[in-house]
C-alpha cells in the first residue's frame, strides 16, 4: 500500500490515486480532444476563419490566394493552444488547411 500522490490526501491506495481523487482530477481535466475550445474559442476561430479564408502557412503565403487550399483550421503559432499565454492573442494565429495544419502539428510533436 501507498499514501495516494494527490498533495495533502492520506488514503492508502493499492497503487495509484485514491478513487475520490482520480474521480476530481478525471473531472477538473478537460479531454484533450477539446483541451480549451470552449464557446470562447469555437466563436473567435469561426470570426477569424472568415476574415482569413485561405491557408496562411509558409508554403501558401508565397502563392496568390485563389492558389492557396481553404483555411479550415485556425493554428496557433506558437504551438500551444487556447491554453497558452498567448490563446486568444490573434497575432499568435494563422488560418490553415486540415492538411496543413496537421503536416505542421506532426512535424512539431514529432519530428521530420
Amino acid at each position: 500500500m501507498q499514501v495516494c500522490p494527490t498533495p495533502g490526501c492520506p488514503t492508502l491506495t493499492p497503487g495509484g490515486r485514491c478513487p475520490p481523487c482520480q474521480a476530481q482530477a478525471t473531472k477538473d481535466r478537460p479531454a484533450h480532444r477539446n483541451a480549451g475550445r470552449g464557446t470562447r474559442w469555437i466563436k473567435s476561430s469561426a470570426r477569424y476563419l472568415e476574415d482569413h479564408p485561405y491557408c496562411e502557412c509558409d508554403h501558401c503565403s508565397m502563392l496568390p490566394p485563389l492558389q492557396r487550399d481553404l483555411a479550415t483550421e485556425v493554428d496557433h503559432i506558437d504551438g500551444l493552444g487556447p491554453l497558452g499565454p498567448r490563446g486568444f492573442d490573434p497575432t499568435n494565429w494563422q488560418a490553415m488547411s486540415k492538411r496543413h495544419h496537421s503536416r505542421k502539428t506532426a512535424y512539431e510533436t514529432w519530428g521530420r
